[in-house]
């Protein structure tokens, strides 16, 4: 049973992050691109810095062509009430590229202090996280 329960635990870090963790990446320079699944109408409200608006609905081959398959995408939507990530994880991943989904969306993004962009953006109040 145990062994069961590490294997389950060891393949959900492989293909989940936290804003903590992505934060880190970011900081520390890896190759990591954040990918906003929702609405263009939405991500220009607000989004997480330097993150590519590519809606779920609308991720093919074609949109996706200049997006290098050698960097790790790490997709987001609103939240734990929203899909959006799920849905743009299962495409990017489909179409051959490497995908982590974070968690809680830009709202857990939010609740661990860090900032967002666009007209209802907020600044940073960075809250030690103690994960």
């Amino acid at each position: 049973m145990m062994e069961e329960q590490i294997r389950f635990y060891e393949q959900k870090l492989q293909f989940e992050m936290d804003s903590w963790d992505l934060f880190d990446a970011i900081s520390r320079g890896d190759n990591v691109q954040i990918v906003d699944a929702r609405s263009v109408a939405t991500f220009e409200k607000e989004h997480i810095p330097n993150a590519l608006n590519i809606p779920h609905r609308t991720m093919n081959e074609e949109t996706t062509a200049h997006l290098d398959k050698e960097t790790l995408y790490v997709v987001y939507c609103d939240g734990i009430g929203c899909n959006a990530s799920t849905k743009g994880s299962l495409n990017l991943t489909r179409l051959g590229f490497n995908v982590k989904e974070l968690l809680g969306g830009i709202d857990w993004w939010k609740r661990d202090g860090y900032k967002t962009e666009g007209s209802d953006g907020i600044s940073e109040t960075k809250i030690e996280c103690g994960c």
